[in-house]
């Protein structure tokens, strides 16, 4: 059973998910918050599977709740709520540690799919809407890699960074294995080692890395 906290200030967004959450028989909302302050103390409390984050609200906005609930456990799933797919406001909840993103107005099976996915590990993007999405606000971020950046990109293989540039590109594991050909259960290895080498949490933060890094060039 998968456990869910659904944060959102609005309570009808918040009865809506939990009727359509609370209707499949593998998932469970065990509770409900407000506000960023409360999710923390709520994830605190109820240790839940996955959150499911609003990012515009009261007292403490979904991006900071995200930062101090991936900071104080590294296993926790954050799923951000928007309702615009090309958001800076998502771009940000990305590099504080969420899994991945969902629209508000999501069909019951695209929400508890994309529950399922985030519950497993895996981050929640299509990769063209990631790229899109990094791509946009890259642009007018300052994008020039740092010294602690360029010694952790050293630690990669060539190999290594062939792939973590593969993944910006939005391919998935299966797609970058084709690409290289090799088994796909080699770039699963890459992938981990990657995520260990650069302290990142999943693929999505590795492609903000990528971009940010500059191994990739932004727009393509």
């Amino acid at each position: 059973m998968i456990r869910v906290l659904i944060v959102d200030d609005q309570i009808m967004v918040r009865e809506g998910f939990s009727v359509l959450l609370g209707a499949m028989p593998d998932i469970e909302v065990v509770g409900e918050a407000v506000n960023g302050r409360e999710a923390v103390a709520q994830v605190a409390a109820l240790r839940p599977d996955v959150v499911l984050m609003d990012i515009r609200m009261p007292e403490l906005n979904g991006i900071d709740a995200t930062r101090e609930i991936v900071a104080a456990d590294a296993d926790a799933k954050v799923l951000v709520l928007t309702t615009f797919d090309l958001d800076e406001y998502v771009y940000q909840a990305l590099r504080a540690g969420a899994s991945g993103f969902l629209l508000k107005d999501a069909s019951a099976r695209q929400l508890a799919e994309g529950v399922r996915v985030v519950a497993a590990g895996e981050a929640l993007l299509a990769p063209t809407v990631t790229k899109r999405l990094i791509t946009e606000f890259a642009k007018s971020a300052d994008t020039a890699p740092k010294a602690p950046a360029i010694a952790q990109i050293g630690e990669l293989t060539e190999r290594e960074t062939e792939v973590l540039v593969l993944i910006a590109q939005g391919l998935s594991n299966q797609e970058i294995a084709g690409h290289l050909v090799v088994a796909e259960s080699t770039i699963k290895t890459h992938v981990s080692r990657i995520l260990v080498k650069l302290g990142l949490r999943d693929r999505t933060q590795a492609a903000v890395f990528a971009y940010e890094a500059r191994l990739v060039q932004v727009g393509r």
